[in-house]
Parts: C-alpha cells; structure tokens; sequence
C-alpha cells in the first residue's frame, strides 16, 4: 500500500473533546437526569462556542484533505496505466501532418527556382559560344593590311606628271648625306677636350691641400734618482724642437722611494717625426733623463 493510499484510508477523531466533555457533564450530575446540576456560566457558554467553531474547521479541513488526496491518487492511477488520452495522441499526428505539407510545398517551390536557373544557365552558354565563334573569325581575318595602291600619275596628254614622284627621291639623297658614326676629325677634337679637362682636373687636385696625418704620443720620461732636478729636466725635454711637433701638458707622477718621472704628452705629423726620432733627441740629455718610454700613442 502506497502511502497516498494509507492517507486517504486513516480516520482521526477530531471531535473526541467534545465527546469527553458531554461524558463530564453526565457523570456531575447528582441523579443522572438529562437536567444539568446546575446552570453554566457565561464564560463557559463562550468555551463551549468556541469549541464547536474550531470543531467545525477541522472537520471542514479534514473533508478537503481528503478530497485532494484522492484526486491526486487518480491522476498516478492514470500515468501508471501509460494509456495516453485520445486528445494527446491526436495533437502529434495533426503537427506531423502539417510539417509534411510545409516541407512538400517548400520541395516544389525549390524544383521550380532549378528548372529556371537551368534555363539561365542554357542560355548563358549559348551566348559565350556565340562570342567564341566571333572572336575566332576576327583571329583568322589577315592581320596584315592589303598595301594600299599608288597614286594614280594624272595623265595629260599621254604623259604623266613627275612632279610628285620627285619629292622621296631628294629625301632618300639628304639621308644619305648624314653621317651617323662621325668622321675622324670629331675623334681627334673630342680627344684633345678630354686631355684637356684631365689636366684641369690634376692641376686643382694639387692646389688643394691633402689631409695631414697627426698623432697624440704621452711619454714616459725617467730620471737617474731621486735627487735629480725635474724641472731641468723638463727644460731639457721641451729643448727638442723639430717642424711638425709640438709640445702639451706635462706632469710628475710618483715611482716610488721618492722617485718620480715626467709624463708629457706631445703631437706630431707622421710624415715629420716619428717616436724613434723622439727617444733619441731626449735621450741625448744623460746627466738628467735615464730612459724615454711610450706611453700612449693614439692617432687624430
């Protein structure tokens, strides 16, 4: 048994208070008469007003409970059966029908737009074979134009004029006279115009002045000790003159034990002077300068 089922049978005793009291009331009574002991009070008549009204409710209650509950066992009766109503087996069949219908008619309207594109189509290729045919015929046609015929001479008496036939005939003789590769006296003078601009050319070239190679040298002068004159010996080294040097800024740099050397840095024209020439003018001074190295040697 379902528990719909169970629900629909179970009965409740709604009005067991109401049976209780009337039992109350029976035995209070002194003689067990149908009369009442005595008369009840206001505020009981209320309780038992109220009693009967929510009496009633509940039973009206339980009347509808049971009523729904024994709609909703019919309908799972009917779905449990799996027999589908007439109204429901109709609707499928009828929207079948009309989808049927729609796709024929869409069928036909399709089989009628390609019947006309074949048409289209037919008369598009008769059309390009028409215009094939044209365009071979003018291929074929002679490409080369027929000459066209001379002039008929005006006669004038049985003999012809000359006049017109003279005119080609001066052309062809003034062509002829002009010379296309030139003659050899136009060689010789255009010869003698390049030597000449070459010469021209040499001539400001050496004018101009060529670009002088220099080089910034840093030496490294040393002296014999410690009790040599540095500035003697500086004098001594800025002594050396030669065409393309020139003498820069000099300092004294620390070697250690009180030792210290002259580094000076100089600039010279590599055509002019070059390091050996240095070394050998300043080591020329042996009282002040024990050896001459470089340094630095970067080119300008």
């Amino acid at each position: 048994m379902s528990s719909v089922d169970f629900l629909a049978q179970e009965k409740i005793w709604f009005d067991k208070p109401r049976y209780d009291e009337a039992e109350r009331r029976f035995y209070e009574r002194p003689d067990g008469s149908s009369q009442p002991s005595q008369v009840p009070t206001l505020s009981e008549r209320f309780i038992d007003v109220g009693a009967n009204t929510i009496l009633q409710d509940i039973a009206r209650a339980r009347e509808n409970i049971q009523k729904s509950l024994a709609g909703l066992k019919t309908t799972l009766c009917n779905r449990g059966s799996g027999q589908p109503s007439l109204s429901r087996m109709s609707q499928p069949s009828i929207s079948s029908a009309a989808d049927q219908g729609e796709i024929i008619c869409r069928i036909k309207s399709l089989e009628l737009e390609n019947h006309s594109l074949y048409k289209v189509v037919d008369d598009l290729r008769a059309a390009l074979s028409k215009l094939d045919c044209r365009v071979s015929v003018l291929e074929k046609a002679p490409a080369v134009a027929t000459p066209a015929t001379a002039p008929s001479a005006p006669y004038t008496n049985g003999t012809t004029v000359q006049q017109k036939t003279s005119a080609p005939v001066k052309d062809e003789e003034e062509d002829d006279d002009i010379d296309l590769f030139g003659s050899d006296e136009d060689d010789e003078e255009a010869e003698q115009l390049k030597e000449q601009r070459l010469k021209e050319y040499a001539e400001k070239k050496a004018k101009k002045p060529g670009i002088i190679a220099k080089s910034s040298i840093l030496l490294d002068v040393k002296p014999w000790d410690d009790e040599t004159d540095m500035v003697k010996l500086e004098e001594c080294v800025r002594s050396v003159v030669a065409d393309g040097l020139l003498w820069g800024t000099s300092k004294l740099v620390p070697v250690g034990y009180g030792i210290k050397k002259l580094q000076i840095a100089c600039v010279v024209e590599d055509d002019k002077v070059g390091t050996d020439m240095l070394e050998e003018e300043i080591t020329k001074f042996e009282d002040y300068i024990q050896s001459v190295d470089v340094a630095a040697f970067n080119k300008i």
